[in-house]
């Protein structure tokens, strides 16, 4: 008999007198189960940041900061370790957590409704603090928490720290995505009520920078908003803010401070009128714009202004572009990415069009953009020496392009042209590439025709450079460049689709990239600024989580050296009594090689077939199997089979990882094609372990694994007897822009993919019974 963590007797789910257990016997068996999970499972830190720091006794050390909860707490709060640089010691140690913050702060309290929606955009479950902005110049924490915004600095002083709450004089109904602006962290924007403020921590001054809403309740009558990304750039883009400060100033004497924001107009895109949970009277009003229907328009626009000697904060006209957006790019329909560049010279912006097939990068200096109010404008803002505005870059795809957040403007030493690394997955994989661009001046564009700037860009590609290659995947983001070394450090899938890991490869000599991580695990990484730093949180399916701390060491004869300095979170045995799932691999008629993920349930007696439950996504954008620990993220996986189910997860073609071929199997053709390969897996799984009774097969899963069960239900009513549905799609008609179209193109283009693919529309194909 198998027993859990804590000594309790594990049975299936009947009794040994063969009868079925009761719904009490089953919550005990469930909260068993989590009590078993809960024990082993780490509270995982995320958010990290370095500050590197010189004690009394004048050794060195990192401080390292983090969001986590302490073992004694509930509350996700800030808490750090500090490691020190003892390169002697032979011994590796562990580093203990500290709280920053004072015990008796708390983070929970009433969220905005703006602030809700955001949290539920970023699919954010924990309680606390959520995120944070930090300013290694003085040490400054900036934080949303308890309906309010806080901040502390420490400048290795006693902690626990006392956060200090923004003062107001007027009324501020929301704090959303505090930031604090680079080069003076006393000055804190933020979004209110869908516009762009900002408050002077020394005056306590509270000051509106954009007029986009008027005041109206009415959400028909306020289409505009600035500083906050529509819900489709949420939603489907992964991007969550809409303003961006200068990072440096670039006129002298410093006084004068700009904001980058996103005008967001949703004028065109459909209001729906839902009724309020709980209160079948009370009427929510939400814009969606579904498949086929009109999206929001975005532009880009500059706030500016001044403080003054008595610390007041004076606003100037704000700038907007002199030519707009889609003048560069005509097809523009999202604008997916924005930013500066790290001089401050130039905004860019990433655009894609409808179909998501044409992604375009935008390079707009400064002086591309003139005030609102000419009659006040402060300085001469156009010389024809500038660079114009103008896409340095474009990529065209078959199927569509995956937005991802590399982009890194190398330091500019040449104003004719522009060094940047870049992100493509032109070659099938995604893969990473130096791009140098030579620049169009202004005076090169003064003609009539706006298009002629679009000539022939590949012509002023004057370098590209291929830093990694071959049929595997770097990551979406987490890239961290050593300019000064030419290093730039990612991580990818080289050595197995099924781990993550950290590599480095020489920009000047781009051989085969250099693993620095340890194989056998999946890992999570942060870096340090300088790339002298690392933290890794790393598991395996047989391992719980656990983190080490790295020094990366530079010297001529093995530039590449890592040494682990110690944990900050040490690595745990499982008990005896825990039943790792295992990972299996099979190859497709069609030649592609798939992987899955097998929980036996305990007693297994040989000969014998167990009902089987498949748990399933099998969409874009997500990936289940990989050699990572699962603990409580697969609490009904291992409740399932600790009752006496096989519990089965495939990630069949469709799922992300594995390159454009593979992903884009389901292109235009959403619910009709991924479940033949959970079928073909299952079966073959069925025959060569002899545990799967096909029989009695359930399918079970959320969001596109939701509507995939139904799918599974119509299409192979003779393997799957029961379908578990969460909150599944039924219509793409009924989904958002997006992600609908991204796949399925429009309805009115796909109209048979659109009807084949759909629950209500194959609803008579369920089974009777």
């Amino acid at each position: 008999m198998e027993v859990d963590a804590s000594g309790d007797e594990v049975n299936n789910h009947r009794k040994s007198n063969g009868k079925k257990k009761t719904w009490t016997e089953l919550k005990k068996e469930v909260r068993n189960v989590r009590r078993q999970l809960s024990s082993i499972s780490s509270k995982i830190p995320s958010y990290f940041e370095f500050k590197e720091m010189v004690a009394e006794n004048e050794t060195r050390f990192c401080r390292i900061y983090f969001l986590s909860t302490l073992s004694s707490g509930r509350e996700t709060t800030l808490l750090y370790c500090d490691v020190p640089f003892d390169y002697a010691k032979s011994k590796v140690e562990t580093y203990p957590w500290q709280p920053l913050l004072e015990s008796s702060f708390q983070a929970q309290g009433h969220f905005s409704r703006e602030e809700q929606m955001q949290m539920e955009r970023k699919r954010c479950v924990i309680w606390g603090i959520t995120a944070f902005d930090y300013q290694p110049s003085i040490g400054r924490f900036v934080f949303p928490a308890s309906g309010s915004v806080f901040y502390c600095d420490d400048q290795q002083t006693q902690t626990p720290l006392h956060p200090h709450e923004l003062e107001h004089f007027v009324p501020i109904s929301s704090h959303l995505n505090p930031q604090m602006c680079p080069w003076n962290p006393d000055l804190i924007a933020y979004i209110n009520n869908c516009d762009l403020w900002v408050h002077h921590i020394i005056s306590c001054c509270d000051v509106r920078l954009t007029y986009a809403r008027k005041g109206s309740t009415d959400l028909s009558e306020e289409p505009l908003s600035a500083g906050i990304p529509s819900y489709i750039t949420q939603e489907e883009f992964n991007r969550y803010t809409g303003f961006w400060w200068q990072p440096v100033s670039i006129f002298s004497g410093g006084d004068i401070y700009h904001i980058l924001y996103e005008e967001v107009d949703e004028s065109q895109v459909e209001l729906l009128y839902l009724p309020c949970f709980g209160d079948e009277k009370e009427v929510e009003v939400y814009r969606f714009p579904r498949a086929g229907t009109k999206n929001a328009k975005s532009t880009l626009k500059i706030a500016q202004f001044r403080v003054t000697s008595t610390n007041e904060i004076e606003v100037l006209p704000y700038l907007h572009l002199s030519d707009s957006i889609t003048s560069l790019s005509p097809d523009m329909e999202y604008l997916v990415r924005a930013g500066w560049t790290p001089d401050g010279k130039h905004v860019w912006a990433k655009v894609l069009d409808r179909k998501q097939s044409h992604e375009q990068l935008l390079l707009l200096p400064f002086s591309s953009f003139v005030s609102s109010d000419p009659t006040k404008e402060i300085y001469a803002n156009h010389v024809e020496s500038n660079p114009a505005a103008q896409v340095i870059y474009e990529e065209v795809s078959d199927v569509w392009i995956n937005v991802t957040d590399v982009l890194y403007f190398f330091t500019q030493e040449n104003p004719n042209e522009i060094t940047f690394l870049w992100a493509s997955e032109e070659t099938g994989f995604r893969h990473l590439y130096i791009v140098t661009v030579e620049l169009l001046m202004v005076s090169e564009c003064k003609v009539s025709n706006k298009g002629s700037k679009l000539a022939d860009i590949s012509k002023r590609i004057k370098k590209k450079i291929a830093l990694t290659s071959g049929e595997w995947e770097v990551s979406e983001s987490d890239v961290w460049i050593n300019e000064k070394k030419r290093l730039v450090y990612f991580i990818g899938l080289k050595d197995s689709p099924l781990e993550r890991h950290l590599y480095v490869v020489d920009v000047d000599n781009p051989h085969e990239p250099l693993r620095l991580t340890a194989s056998g695990f999946s890992h999570s990484v942060a870096m340090n600024d300088d790339c002298t730093l690392f933290v890794t949180i790393q598991s395996s399916v047989g391992q719980p989580h656990f983190g080490q701390v790295y020094q990366i060491c530079y010297s001529p004869n093995n530039p590449f050296t890592v040494q682990a300095l110690g944990y900050f979170i040490e690595p745990s045995a499982l008990p005896s009594s825990y039943r790792q799932p295992e990972l299996f691999s099979h190859r497709l008629q069609s030649g592609h090689l798939i992987y899955g993920m097998l929980f036996k349930p305990p007693n297994m007696r040989v000969g014998e077939k167990y009902p089987t439950v498949l748990t399933i996504y099998g969409g874009p954008e997500v990936q289940l199997v990989t050699n990572s620990y699962k603990g409580m993220r697969y609490l009904r996986q291992y409740l399932l089979s600790s009752e006496g189910y096989v519990v089965v997860s495939i990630d069949c073609r469709g799922s992300r990882h594995r390159g454009v071929a593979f992903e884009s199997h389901i292109k235009s053709r959403m619910g009709t094609v991924e479940i033949a390969d959970q079928v073909e897996v299952l079966l073959w799984l069925s025959e060569t372990t002899g545990i799967i009774d096909i029989e009695r097969v359930a399918v079970h899963g959320w969001s596109y694994g939701g509507y995939l069960s139904l799918m599974g239900l119509i299409q192979r009513p003779d393997i799957f007897k029961v379908a578990v549905a969460g909150a599944p799609v039924t219509s793409w008609t009924l989904y958002d822009t997006g992600y609908t179209e991204r796949y399925m193109g429009t309805p009115g283009k796909n109209a048979a993919g659109y009807s084949t693919g759909s629950v209500i529309d194959n609803a008579n194909r369920f089974p009777d019974e």
